[in-house]
């Protein structure tokens, strides 16, 4: 059965209004496939419910009820609502948790379960019960949440390479609220002065290649005694991968460790690797061809000595079989890379050429979407925080893929900020609407974004730079100062001016 996405947009016929934030319908091709392995008949356009409705009725909400907190018969902000709200803060760009209570009440109030200040209106704007909500939403029903939404969303995106996925992995940092707590979790950076304001969390996404979606990402401490490495995440996301993937990444990656966590949970790898690296493999390797402009090798890849210093729980006999690849660019430069795919060197480097893509998706999401404003001051909040933030990212994209579909055109052909902008102004931020005008105003959406194409400016090139961090404020420094006085018996003396 294909479903059609205007299908899969419409309301009751009975002129219940659509809130334009309900693009979860996205989100239900699983529930979709299951009809279609049950052999049963395509839904006819009365069967479907508004999104949220449906939302309902999936198994999705049944394994939800049995991990969630138990509430009462008067509870407003339900486990589903608290999601999807959580969502909508991060699909409006990081809003507060006020706006977020204002949007839903006067947008989706129908959303809102059967309550006596629902149906009077009476229901207070404060968000102090919703920011409760948020807390007691437990860690593991926004993982199952988003880790479904977002591997449903990536099976809906054709694969570049055939029946096999490729994802490119990379890592960011984000700078968070310095409370205790934070603090502690995720130490700030230190310097000769001592250690700063700002905590800092180590974030590795795993983005698929042809549409940019972001699976589930592993995070971490960038400092402190118990840090890790983008390395050290790099073997989990490996297990968050679908089964036959191909793994692309930066020579940051391309070391044993990563390599042979990837391939021993039956991935593919192409990697860049350093030139020292590969200068010291390429030793014990066995010369297959040799062209002008690039060499081909083939390794029986064991682990160093430092590699087990290092990764201690490697065994005895760990080793993979891969093919080294040194290709001579343009610029005399050369580019080195390793892979367990039968590929010629051109081919190899051709592929390679698309893990740049990674850095336009991860400023998209950590700079566009601005994943850097959260609010959060706990641990697991911030968590709660990231998992929404990709959902919302992955729904964006989602739409740019429908977008790029009539301009005929690649999903990256299209600028993700002005399909987020046409997003945010056309859908988001719109008064409820019959079934028929929500048809009108998506369909016109979808036309405008389609229209945000990028520059096809092939011969100019940029050099790598860092994404501009958000602008911090200067209350926590105060904040910091103060309790330092407060401990200390120096005497305070203003700062000039």
């Amino acid at each position: 059965m294909a479903l059609t996405l205007s299908k899969m947009r419409v309301c009751p016929t009975s002129g219940t209004a659509f809130a334009p934030g309900k693009i979860f319908g996205f989100t239900l091709s699983q529930w979709l496939v299951m009809r279609m392995e049950a052999n049963e008949e395509p839904l006819a356009e009365e069967e479907l419910h508004s999104v949220f409705e449906l939302l309902r009725e999936l198994t999705l909400e049944l394994e939800l009820s049995e991990i969630a907190v138990p509430l009462g018969r008067a509870a407003v902000y339900t486990t589903l609502i608290t999601l999807w709200m959580l969502t909508l803060q991060r699909l409006d760009g990081g809003a507060s948790l006020a706006a977020a209570v204002k949007l839903i009440q006067e947008s989706g109030r129908h959303l809102l379960p059967d309550n006596k200040r629902v149906r009077e209106g009476t229901l207070s704007k404060n968000s102090g019960a919703y920011s409760e909500a948020r807390k007691r939403l437990p860690l593991k029903v926004v993982e199952l949440f988003a880790g479904r939404i977002c591997q449903s969303l990536v099976e809906r995106s054709p694969s570049w390479f055939g029946k096999q996925r490729a994802y490119i992995i990379d890592g960011t940092t984000l700078t968070l609220l310095p409370t205790s707590e934070l603090r502690k979790a995720f130490p700030p950076a230190t310097n000769q002065l001592g250690e700063t304001v700002w905590p800092v969390l180590l974030l590795l996404v795993a983005h698929e290649l042809q549409s940019g979606c972001a699976l589930i990402p592993e995070l971490g401490a960038m400092y402190g005694n118990d840090n890790t490495s983008e390395a050290k995440l790099a073997v989990a996301i490996a297990q968050r991968l679908p089964p036959r993937s191909l793994a692309m990444a930066d020579s940051g990656f391309g070391i044993f460790s990563v390599a042979y966590a990837m391939v021993g949970q039956g991935h593919d790898i192409l990697f860049r690797l350093s030139k020292s690296r590969y200068k010291a493999i390429v030793r014990k390797a066995e010369l297959l061809e040799t062209t002008e402009t690039s060499t081909t090798h083939r390794l029986r890849w064991t682990p160093s000595g430092k590699d087990r210093l290092t990764n201690p729980n490697l065994a005895t006999d760990a080793a993979i079989d891969v093919i080294l690849h040194k290709i001579e660019l343009p610029s005399g430069d050369f580019l080195m890379l390793v892979t367990t795919l039968p590929w010629t060197s051109h081919e190899a480097a051709e592929a390679y050429s698309r893990r740049y893509d990674v850095e336009h998706d991860i400023r998209d999401l950590k700079v566009t979407m601005r994943l850097e404003k959260i609010r959060a001051g706990s641990k697991e909040m911030v968590r709660k925080e990231i998992l929404c933030s990709v959902v919302a990212y992955n729904l964006v994209l989602e739409f740019r893929r429908q977008a790029a579909k009539i301009a005929k055109l690649p999903p990256r052909r299209l600028s993700f900020t002005g399909v987020w902008n046409t997003f945010e102004i056309y859908l988001l931020h719109q008064a409820p609407s019959t079934r028929s005008q929500w048809i009108e105003r998506y369909e016109k959406a979808l036309n405008i974004a389609s229209k945000d194409k990028l520059p096809n400016r092939p011969n100019r090139n940029y050099a790598r730079e860092a994404h501009p961090r958000r602008p911090k404020s200067t209350k926590f420094m105060k904040q910091a100062s103060a309790e330092k006085r407060k401990n200390t018996d120096v005497p305070f003396k203003p700062p000039p001016k």
